[in-house]
């Protein structure tokens, strides 16, 4: 019976972003990407969309219905909007009747170092939304295992996750995370970088999402070989009216340096707190990048160049933690060391 439980249950692995949640089922693999955003009508406290049909809705909508993220910083800020969007996506990939009524096991990545309070969060918020066990990974462990790094062997290997909302940097060996720093810039404090910029260099408003665009197509952390251009979009402060203005990579470069210099020298302060060993592994295998803000232009070199080491932005970088999970999930019998213990342990085996 336990056999005919396991083939039609769902195990899936879930990296539940401030950006962006990704869900993985196990023997099909990424089945969902969309963003981390709730639509609510204010006045009935009903859910009007989810993921990326919400997203389209941030900074557009009339006053009684709000578009949220309910994660902050990569934990839960809004129990009960995250228990209905973990919920929504549960379902979406619950595609039989049987497998709707056999209660996944859903396996969760979070950011290194946070409270208890927010893994009980996180782990309370999952078994609400329909989850029958569920287990929780630190993200820099299924990053570096979804960048396919040795993490179980006795060498050193660096690990860099620039996501929506946290920044995690570890070093682990031998399955486990020896030294780490978690920090809470990442592409959101990017993108408010540059909303910054706007308004104090050229006096306009731009939206969040106009400042995301901005930094996708021309920001970068490096000197560029040619110059980048784009249209910047926006309210002039001073007039109340629709204004815009060209703009090239360096300004955008120079609004970035306030949050990138940040990550680079938590970057150096963690190499500094690993133990030499593992140092002179990490020298000769080099350090890998994954999450979104690693694609930011440059960015490689310029770590490269603060630390004199090695450094590579992992291949699918965007998917690195939910395939870790996807990974962890395959084989969780040699892999359950690398999971954190449970906060609910009396609630559920």
């Amino acid at each position: 019976m336990a056999s005919l439980r396991d083939y039609f249950s769902l195990d899936i692995g879930i990296d539940l972003g401030t950006a962006n949640t990704l869900v993985y089922v196990r023997g099909k693999g990424i089945v969902i990407n969309e963003s981390s955003v709730v639509a609510i009508d204010n006045r009935t406290k009903a859910i009007l969309a989810i993921g990326d049909e919400a997203k389209k809705m941030v900074g557009k909508t009339p006053a009684h219905i709000t578009a949220i993220r309910p994660l902050r910083d990569g934990v839960v800020s809004h129990f009960e909007v995250t228990e209905e969007m973990l919920r929504y996506f549960i379902e979406k990939v619950s595609t039989s009747r049987l497998r709707r009524l056999l209660r996944p096991r859903v396996l969760v990545g979070i950011p290194y170092g946070v409270t208890e309070v927010e893994r009980r969060a996180a782990e309370e918020a999952a078994l609400a939304a329909g989850a029958g066990q569920v287990y929780l990974i630190e993200e820099p462990i299924a990053a570096a295992i979804g960048a396919n790094l040795p993490i179980q062997e006795a060498t050193g290997s660096m690990i860099v996750d620039i996501g929506g909302g946290t920044t995690e940097v570890a070093v682990i060996s031998l399955g486990g995370v020896v030294t780490s720093r978690s920090l809470r810039i990442a592409g959101d404090e990017m993108n408010e970088d540059i909303i910054n910029f706007a308004r104090d260099h050229f006096n306009i408003l731009l939206g969040e999402k106009t400042a995301e665009e901005i930094k996708i197509k021309i920001g970068s952390s490096f000197p560029l070989s040619s110059p980048l251009r784009t249209i910047m979009r926006g309210r002039d402060l001073l007039t109340g009216l629709p204004k815009e203005i060209e703009i090239t990579d360096e300004p955008i470069r120079e609004a970035l340096e306030k949050s990138i210099s940040v990550i680079v020298e938590t970057i150096k302060a963690t190499v500094e707190e690993a133990p030499a060993e593992l140092v002179a592994d990490i020298m000769e295998q080099g350090v890998v990048l994954t999450g979104g803000g690693s694609l930011l232009r440059g960015l490689d070199k310029r770590i490269a160049e603060a630390t004199n080491i090695k450094v590579y932005v992992s291949k699918e970088p965007l998917t690195a933690v939910v395939r870790g999970t996807g990974l962890v999930l395959e084989d969780l019998g040699n892999l359950r060391d690398v999971l954190l213990p449970s906060t609910l342990a009396n609630v559920y085996k």
